[in-house]
């Protein structure tokens, strides 16, 4: 429920507020207004409605978390897939990489190559799937070597099918349970990683997301300013998607783990 309405408000948030309101020479508002009934959000340290912002905030960094997830997860699951399915050297190669990646600090790299790459949506994208890709390509092959052994793969086996019709076929089918809860609780590290980058300076400066509105409002002195509703809602917007998608991805774990 909680992320259907988050998911709906994103959505039509263009119909909700206008885009309008996002840019400071419009802002109609006062300093740091408390709410009222013409801020419901109050205003931040430009005039601008706090509820617009965390409304279209939701956009990129819902579309942030989800992007970074889809390229994360889909390399993870490629790398598990051929490692798990042609052993020997190629998974040996493989899995040392993956263990390289698993050992460096996440944050650090993602700093590290958002400051390389530059504050864009595109780079934190990238930098967050390049850091989280590392712990689904262990699982998935896990898996792959798992559903192996089954007794309709050993037979497909000795009927002659090919190796790419084996995984597509019959592997596949039987890790994609464990691919979609990595994928579900990839959202929610995703998500977390884009407010930490943004909060840091290192997201986009020209979109608003729940991160950058937090940055803006350390900035902004509203912690003194006992400005509480500039930091209450993109706050409480992070941790109610992140645990929502947390709870959706243990939920999918249990279910494969008494399916199988």
């Amino acid at each position: 429920m909680v992320l259907g309405v988050v998911g709906v408000l994103a959505v039509l948030a263009p119909l909700i507020a206008d885009e309008s309101g996002l840019d400071a020479t419009k802002a109609e508002g006062g300093r740091l207004e408390g709410p009222s009934w013409r801020f419901w959000l109050g205003t931040d340290e430009v005039g601008r409605s706090v509820l617009v912002l965390v409304l279209w905030g939701a956009r990129v960094s819902l579309l942030v978390g989800l992007a970074a997830t889809v390229l994360s997860v889909g390399l993870g699951a490629l790398v598990g897939l051929v490692a798990g399915h042609a052993g020997g050297g190629v998974s040996w190669v493989l899995m040392r990489v993956t263990d390289w990646f698993l050992v460096l600090p996440q944050l650090v790299l993602a700093i590290a190559l958002a400051t390389v790459l530059g504050p864009t949506q595109a780079t934190i994208i990238v930098a967050i799937a390049l850091t989280s890709w590392a712990s689904t390509a262990r699982l998935v092959r896990a898996a792959t070597l798992s559903v192996s052994t089954r007794g309709h793969v050993e037979r497909a086996k000795a009927l002659g099918a090919g190796g790419w019709h084996v995984v597509r076929r019959h592997v596949l089918p039987g890790v994609l349970p464990l691919i979609a809860a990595s994928a579900t609780l990839q959202v929610a590290s995703s998500v977390l990683a884009e407010a930490t980058l943004s909060f840091l300076g290192l997201g986009d400066p020209g979109r608003v997301s729940w991160g950058t509105m937090l940055s803006r409002a350390h900035e902004a002195g509203s912690v003194s300013y006992g400005a509480w509703w500039y930091l209450l809602p993109p706050g409480l917007a992070i941790i109610a998607v992140v645990a929502a998608f947390t709870v959706c991805g243990r939920a999918l774990e249990s279910a494969f783990q008494e399916g199988r």
